[in-house]
């Protein structure tokens, strides 16, 4: 399977980085910025990452945690990557719809169709 760290599982598919997060609630600074870091360090691997953050575990995510999103969405952008994401429970999409960030960010309903679209 892939490789574990504390908060994500991390698969290549192909040119893909899967990110499965781990963490039910992703709602605590110091966790957040924790996966921050992880997914900056992935960055710093790859030029022009395709990177696929999936939420199927996920049933929380607090604000912290789309600013680190939002940050993380301006780090690819920067590399030339690409930023996709999967998996989000209507509860959470809400909050993408209700902030807007559903049109900042590629969401998809399943991993594959989101690995297909890179």
């Amino acid at each position: 399977m892939g490789e574990q760290q504390s908060h994500l599982t991390i698969t290549q598919t192909g040119q893909v980085t899967a990110v499965e997060f781990t963490d039910r609630k992703i709602l605590e600074e110091f966790s957040i910025s924790e996966i921050g870091d992880e997914l900056a360090a992935l960055l710093e691997k790859q030029s022009a990452p395709k990177i696929l953050l999936c939420f199927r575990n996920v049933e929380h995510l607090s604000s912290a945690a789309l600013g680190m999103l939002i940050t993380l969405n301006k780090k690819v952008g920067e590399v030339d990557g690409k930023l996709k994401l999967s998996d989000i429970s209507p509860q959470i999409y809400e909050v993408f719809r209700i902030t807007k960030l559903n049109k900042l960010f590629d969401i998809y309903d399943t991993a594959d169709q989101a690995i297909k679209s890179f």
